[in-house]
């Protein structure tokens, strides 16, 4: 009997790259290689800012909030993806694609909030150094960050609900390696118009508004290091910032890409090379991004790891 909708199925098969025969030992040798240094670097960051007692300020606070999602966002993806990769079996449950979807779509909304509330802090820390200990107080951080998570995953049921109840008509090959919007959309055996119309305004919310609350946080804080006389000052002032910009144009660049275009110019293929972007190699990075020009981390990690040796 034909299946009527996505009810009925027991489950999905994840194409994925299985067009690519060839590229799928390569794929999952270097997935795993990428999935561990992920594991290790966000572990990294969020031991080094509950260790070491100078790194217990609002940007660490948030930084390791960052790291627990990319920690969190590509487990729900990566394990996955290197089951089907390495055998035959491409499929995953119904339940199982369901749950993938609103963890993995919940944990990237929290990352659009929690990188406007990082920009947020940069603002106060550049435009408001004399008060910036008052606003950015323990009690607001908090508040700040339990509300990226709520917003995130209430913003995420929201989307997998209005996703799910598509009619799919027994269609259960997923042109995708895991449960993602665009891709389960193409399996609608409906016209999809009007939904799609619904997830657009969602994703373009979630997307454009917080890029429009970091682009005017960064537009107060450049003219305010305009303002600092000494090249030396503008230096400093500026280095705090290009680490959370350099992560942001990353995330959003891809996410944009991936979420704010017509299905009928969406690339299933170009959509999987950005998909793998944004949900390995970018949480992948960004603690290297983080670390690589900040003094702090460094001197945190040399503390910990050699505090028998004097590095002065």
């Amino acid at each position: 009997m034909e299946q009527k909708n996505g009810s009925s199925l027991t489950g999905f098969i994840l194409l994925g790259f299985s067009d690519r025969p060839q590229l799928e030992i390569v794929l999952f040798v270097v997935l795993l290689v990428f999935y561990i240094f992920t594991l290790l670097g966000n572990t990294a960051i969020i031991a080094l800012s509950h260790l070491d007692p100078h790194l217990h300020t609002p940007m660490y606070f948030f930084l390791s909030n960052l790291s627990f999602l990319d920690l969190c966002y590509t487990t729900s993806i990566v394990p996955q993806l290197l089951v089907n990769l390495r055998g035959a079996d491409k499929s995953i449950s119904f339940g199982g694609c369901v749950v993938q979807m609103y963890i993995s779509l919940g944990l990237g909304c929290t990352e659009c909030i929690l990188l406007g509330v990082m920009a947020f802090d940069r603002y106060a820390a550049v435009c408001r150094p004399l008060h910036y200990t008052v606003i950015m107080h323990s009690r607001l951080c908090a508040l700040m960050a339990s509300a990226s998570w709520f917003i995130g995953f209430a913003n995420s049921l929201l989307q997998t609900v209005l996703t799910f109840l598509l009619p799919l008509c027994g269609r259960n090959k997923l042109d995708h390696f895991f449960c993602e919007i665009p891709a389960l959309l193409k399996l609608a055996c409906v016209d999809i118009t009007m939904i799609e119309s619904e997830i657009f305004f969602v994703s373009a919310m979630d997307l454009l508004l917080p890029v429009a609350f970091i682009m005017f946080s960064y537009g107060r804080i450049v003219r305010a290091i305009l303002r600092i006389k000494s090249a030396a000052g503008q230096r400093k002032a500026f280095g705090t910032c290009v680490s959370h910009l350099t992560v942001v144009a990353l995330f959003y660049g891809t996410a944009i890409y991936a979420y704010l275009q017509p299905s009928n110019n969406y690339s299933q293929d170009q959509g999987k090379f950005i998909s793998l972007f944004y949900t390995i190699i970018a949480p992948m990075i960004n603690p290297l991004i983080y670390t690589l020009r900040n003094k702090d981390v460094k001197g945190a990690m040399k503390k910990i790891l050699w505090k028998d040796y004097d590095f002065r």
